[in-house]
């Protein structure tokens, strides 16, 4: 049995093709609720299924258009401020909990969190946006949020793929991959995290 959300988003997959894949998660990234890791998934199925569309293109199309979506958001947030955040926040329902632990992260570890966030679906929508308002370095914004949109396309294009033969399958255990990101992500998250502190050992967070 499948559902009308994901039979909706395949149509949009199968008729535009990598404009969707990039469209969508471009809008994810930048700051609007959308669901890039579903699309990215059945992009890299169909891959497999149908051959329309190439795997290797499917992973640089969503890993630019995942960083430059993020770089948006940063963008809104660093002009905008609390003010915009605030709106944002009221406007697509998050709570404020969730941003004030986004902020806890940051405080803590700094752009380390950038990467680490790319693995969290709520997290992934505001990290940018928050990482403005909270006046991050945009380099090390840009390079931690690079490198996680590259682990996090390759890993989540790759499960789609791989479990091409099994699409009833992987829609079962869905909710399941995102518990593995997390456990990957926090495992990189920390060794970046130790690698920095050991480099900047004495100096204060930025």
């Amino acid at each position: 049995m499948t559902h009308p959300i994901l039979d909706l988003l395949r149509d949009a997959v199968v008729h535009y093709g990598y404009w969707a894949v990039g469209g969508i998660l471009l809008l994810e990234n930048a700051g609007i609720p959308l669901p890039g890791e579903t699309v990215l998934l059945l992009a890299s199925f169909l891959a497999y299924s149908q051959h329309e569309l190439q795997l290797g293109w499917i992973m640089l199309v969503a890993t630019i258009a995942s960083t430059v979506g993020d770089n948006l958001g940063y963008a809104l947030g660093q002009y905008g401020g609390r003010p915009l955040l605030e709106r944002y926040r009221v406007m697509f329902r998050i709570k404020e909990t969730a941003i004030i632990r986004g902020e806890a992260l940051f405080a803590r570890y700094g752009a380390v969190t950038i990467f680490f966030a790319r693995f969290v679906f709520g997290m992934r929508i505001f990290a940018g946006p928050l990482a403005g308002v909270l006046r991050m370095p945009w380099r090390k914004f840009f390079l931690y949020n690079f490198f996680g949109a590259a682990l996090w396309v390759t890993v989540v294009s790759g499960a789609g793929y791989l479990f091409g033969r099994h699409w009833s399958r992987l829609e079962r255990i869905l909710g399941r991959v995102d518990v593995v990101l997390v456990l990957l992500a926090t495992l990189v998250a920390f060794l970046l995290w130790r690698r920095s502190r050991r480099e900047n050992r004495g100096a204060p967070i930025k």
